[in-house]
This record gives C-alpha cells, structure tokens and sequence, in this order.
C-alpha cells in the first residue's frame, strides 16, 4: 500500500509541474546587463575617466582654472603659432616634420568629416600618401611628388579592385584628401628650401603671416562695417568689405619680400603675388566651409580646443602654398631647389 501510495504522489506531482505556465515556472536568472551610457560607452569607463580628468583639473594652476572661450582660444592660437615659427625657422628638416604631420591630421579629419556624408574613402592609404608627400619633397624634389602620387593612385586602384564595397566616389574623395592637403603643403617647402638658413623661414612665415593677417583683417572689418555678404549660402559670416580689407593686407605683407636676401622680386610683383595669394586665401577658407555645410560639421575636428580641427586653421593655407611655388618660381623669383 505504501508503494502504491508513492507512486500516486508521484504522478500527481509530475502532472502539476505538466500544468504550470510559463509565468509560475521557476525563474531563470540571466546575467545582469552591461550598464552604458546612451552613447553605449560602458559607465564605468566613463566614471574611471571622469575620475582621471578630475585629477588633472586638481593639479592644474589656479590661473588656468576656469579659463573663458576667449582665453582658451588664445592660448591655444599661442601654441600654434609659436610651434610652427620654431620649426620653420630652424631647419629644413623641421619645417618638412611639421608640414608632414599637418598634412597627416588635416588629412584625417577630411575622411573623417566625409565618413559622415556616406563616402567610405580608405583613411589609411589617404593619410600615409598625405605624410610622404612633404618628405619625398624634402629628399627628391619634384620627382618624389611624382613617384608618391604614382604609388597612391596604385596602391587605391588595388584597393577599388579587391574590395568590393567601394565606389568610385570612394576613390575620388580617398584622392582628393591627400592631394589637397600633402601635395599642396608640399609647396611651402620648395620656398623654404630654395633660400635656405634663417632667411628662407623667414621667407615662409611671411607668407604665413600674410594669411594669418588677412583672416584676422577681414574679420574684423567685416564685422564692423560688413553689410554685403561675399558668399551668402556657403559663408555667411565674410562680406565684401571684409574681403577688400584682407587683400589689401594680404598685398603689405607680400612688400616684405623685397628686402628678403635672395628673393628677386620687384614691388609691382609683390603686389600683384599678394593679391593673387590674398585670392587662393579665401577660395581656400570657402572650400573648407563648402565641405563641413555639405557633411554638416561646424568644426572639422577638436584637436585645437576654442579652434576645432587643425583642417579649420590651415584651410587658407593649402591653395596659397601652391599659388606662392607657383608665382615665385615660375617668375624666376627664386631659384630651382632641386
């Protein structure tokens, strides 16, 4: 009877446990999510940098707590420029060192900001090809331009052929951002190699300075008196007056050329070279705006806090390297460095 009766609990058990639903099944416990932010970066990651940036902050200067937009600008504008006026002025081989790392990182936020637009350029094939143009300058002349720019076009063909998700608008813009930043850059090396010493860093950054201060002059007039704007759609900020103003003080800079040693220029050349790079100046500045209103990017990076990107503050620059190679030695201003 016992054994009997066993067996009868037992069916009876098996057959409740047949009946429950899934609700009064015993739970399951699953592992507890990854807590992330919203941009799926992992809390702790960010509270263990958090904790990093608060210790920096506690180390830092009182004086430099705290710091204004305006402040933060300028120290950052100080750093800049102070670092390129020690490389250019130093040598050859540092002015090619700094050219080859800017054109490097404006290289990179040039596919960066196009990633954006749906292009899938190849970054790395860009931003190599983009370094190597200053330094094949710097060791072959023109010749190493040419050897580079044939080992890119190359080395992107090969890419286009075996990967199979890329368009031609791919190649295109992977082409387009290490020319227009090494290959342009590559100009401003030629002029400093073609004078040499002291005097042909001098050379460069009065050309810099031409661009600097043609910026910094429209901007200002502008913004003073500016009433009709220049290129309403791609830059509204810049206006008629402003721009008239920057060439004027474009053309006063280029005057400086004259008692440089071992430039031979005449002072109507310098005018005429002054408004002709004053030009290349504001073309470049508008292609850069085009750009980042076309992908919708107000800055092209943060690499330079209260600036944005290194691309926002050389975009000026890259149009009017090659225009003063072209102008100074195709006048015979200079001679030949190769």
């Amino acid at each position: 009877m016992a054994e009997r009766f066993d067996e009868e609990l037992e069916e009876r058990q098996a057959s409740h446990r047949r009946r429950r639903t899934p609700e009064q099944a015993e739970p399951q416990f699953a592992p507890e999510p990854l807590k992330t932010t919203r941009t799926g970066e992992p809390k702790e990651t960010k509270h263990r940098a958090r904790k990093v940036k608060e210790k920096a902050y506690e180390k830092t200067p009182d004086r430099f707590k705290n710091a204004s937009s305006f402040q933060v600008r300028l120290r950052t504008g100080v750093v800049y420029v102070g670092l390129n006026v020690i490389c250019i002025l130093l040598s050859d081989i540092t002015t090619m060192l700094i050219l080859a790392a800017t054109a490097g990182v404006c290289a990179g936020e040039f596919y960066y900001m196009l990633r954006s637009d749906a292009k899938m350029p190849n970054e790395f094939i860009g931003i190599i090809a983009a370094v190597l143009y200053p330094v094949s300058a710097f060791f072959l002349g023109v010749t190493g331009l040419l050897y580079v720019t044939l080992a890119f076009l190359l080395a992107v063909t090969i890419w286009y052929v075996y990967w199979l998700r890329a368009r031609v608008s791919d190649v295109g813009v992977c082409l387009f951002g290490a020319m227009y930043t090494g290959l342009q850059l590559s100009g401003l090396l030629f002029i400093r190699m073609a004078v040499g010493g002291i005097w042909g860093g001098v050379l460069v950054l009065v050309i810099f300075a031409s661009i600097w201060f043609n910026d910094a002059g429209a901007y200002l007039v502008g913004s003073r008196i500016g009433k009709h704007k220049l290129a309403p759609r791609t830059s509204p900020n810049k206006s008629w007056e402003g721009f008239i103003f920057g060439l004027i003080v474009s053309m006063g800079f280029w005057c400086i050329l004259l008692v440089i040693p071992g430039v031979n220029i005449e002072l109507w050349q310098c005018l005429v070279f002054g408004l002709i790079c004053g030009l290349t100046s504001v073309l470049g500045d508008l292609c850069e705006s085009r750009i980042k209103r076309s992908v919708g990017f107000k800055d092209s990076g943060t690499i330079m806090p209260g600036h944005g990107g290194l691309f926002d503050r050389c975009d000026s620059l890259m149009p009017t390297a090659v225009a003063s190679a072209v102008l100074l030695f195709g006048a015979g201003c200079l001679p030949m460095p190769f």
